[in-house]
């Protein structure tokens, strides 16, 4: 039986080996004109490894048993061993093959008995979570529900020392021992494996499960065997172990973001209406939609020309309309000038300390979208403009997830930006990286309403 399961890790080792060098990366969506719409990436392959606890539960020759009548739980030891692999054809469906070794041992009271098993089992996958649609609700949760056939070879291995000269068949009762005849089992297999995800490719998992056979002749103590009828046995299995999710994509595969292409049509209409909302907002409130703004920092209450420009008629750098106002209430060319830039410079670091200048994020992620970057380029020009002002940068998230994984999630969003700026030639020390975190100020069941908090922010610091 060591043999057989030596064997059996081996295998498993060439099998996952050879598949973890295909591209599991890659799985077209096409629309009706069999054009590619998205590609949806996610790792196919996962490959697990669990110990636990089985137990035949029927039948049993008499005086033979594994638990006791008057004990809920009995004493709880690893009898069972399993290695699998698991291939999902799709985000929800998949197919697993599996090996397990377990070992049944009699309990206080019972007559002694040992017996092993080596099954195999193929069985269908179905990741629950996707199914259902409450991936995102569910965070690092995940239910895999699983079922399919199960072949096993079953041999009684302790001998009690029957004399087999006194019986004419063995296994019946009272006659020789079935030691070392190996029967082959055949039935079927349900389960549940709940998981909980621990690193991007490493989960926990676990597995309850039942087994039922349609063709045994043993009993699970291997002192009793029926070859004229099948004694339709069952038992049940529990374990816990680990699960590696094999792939170029960075996460586990029962766990991979991965957009539904309506989706994805609803969102790219939803974004070029925000676009279009965005193209006529009037941040200066000058009367110039903002597309239309060439200068959309304008002083408010200054005449503006139809490009959103303060007029500056005598091309001094100061709009009529603030010098002139500047002449009756100051003395010298000096103060006007220092006055008019101090209002411009209050007006622009009020804009950015109220968050009018943002960058967005996508889902789970640390790279701004290709829309939102302005925010960043505003950042570089005052920065460029005012060299002795420093800025904090600081990095949101939405309440999908755990709250820890949200503040780390939010602290690269912001070190992403400020790569940005000191790659662009801004010294790191005017730099500096907040993380707040969930921003818990929007309906948290609003899809619409979290893509307005996966942001970062700026505060000017001097």
């Amino acid at each position: 039986m060591k043999k057989n399961l030596l064997f059996l890790s081996a295998a498993f080792l060439v099998f996952t080996n050879v598949s973890a060098q295909d591209d599991p990366k890659k799985d077209d969506i096409k629309d009706a004109n069999d054009e590619v719409v998205e590609h949806a990436t996610y790792n196919k392959w996962t490959v697990e490894v669990t110990a636990g606890q089985s137990k035949g539960t029927k039948p049993y020759s008499d005086g033979y048993y594994s638990s006791s009548p008057d004990k809920v739980l009995g004493a709880f030891k690893f009898n069972s061993f399993g290695l699998a692999a698991r291939y999902m054809f799709s985000p929800k469906f998949g197919l697993r093959l599996g090996g397990t070794y377990d070992k049944f041992e009699n309990i206080t009271g019972s007559k002694p008995f040992e017996t092993q098993q080596l099954r195999f089992d193929v069985q269908g996958v179905v990741n629950s979570a996707r199914l259902l649609g409450i991936e995102e609700q569910l965070g690092r949760f995940n239910m895999l529900i699983h079922g399919g056939f199960v072949y096993a070879r079953f041999t009684p291995k302790l001998d009690t020392g029957i004399d087999p000269q006194l019986q004419d068949e063995p296994g019946e009762p009272g006659g020789p021992s079935n030691i070392d005849r190996t029967e082959n089992n055949l039935g079927v297999m349900i389960g549940v494996s709940p998981e909980f995800r621990i690193t991007k490719k490493i989960s926990i998992i676990g597995d309850f499960s039942t087994i039922t056979n349609f063709r045994q002749h043993f009993a699970w103590d291997g002192h009793y065997a029926d070859r004229d009828h099948n004694l339709s046995g069952h038992m049940i299995a529990g374990s816990i172990g680990l699960t590696y999710s094999f792939g170029s994509d960075e996460l586990h595969g029962d766990w991979a973001i991965i957009e539904d292409p309506k989706s994805k049509e609803f969102e790219e209409l939803d974004k070029r209406i925000g676009d279009l909302e965005t193209m006529l907002n009037d941040a200066d409130k000058d009367g110039v939609p903002d597309y239309l703004d060439v200068e959309n920092n304008s002083i408010a209450g200054v005449a503006v020309d139809t490009k959103g420009r303060m007029v500056d008629i005598n091309k001094n750098g100061i709009p009529d309309e603030l010098e002139n106002y500047l002449q009756t209430n100051f003395a010298t060319k000096e103060t006007i000038t220092q006055a008019a830039a101090t209002a411009n410079e209050e007006m622009v670091r009020k804009l950015i300390n109220d968050g009018y200048v943002t960058t967005y994020f996508d889902f789970n992620k640390t790279k701004p979208t290709n829309v939102s970057t302005e925010g960043i380029d505003f950042m570089l020009t005052y920065l460029r403009n005012n060299p002795s002002a420093s800025i904090d940068i600081i990095g949101n998230a939405d309440e999908i997830g755990s709250s820890p994984y949200n503040v780390s999630l939010a602290n690269k969003r912001a070190e992403s930006v400020k790569a940005i700026l000191v790659k662009a030639g801004i010294p790191a020390s005017r730099l500096n990286v907040v993380s707040k975190g969930e921003d818990s100020s929007v309906d948290p069941d609003s899809a619409g309403a979290r893509k307005l908090v996966r942001r970062v922010t700026f505060k000017v610091r001097q």
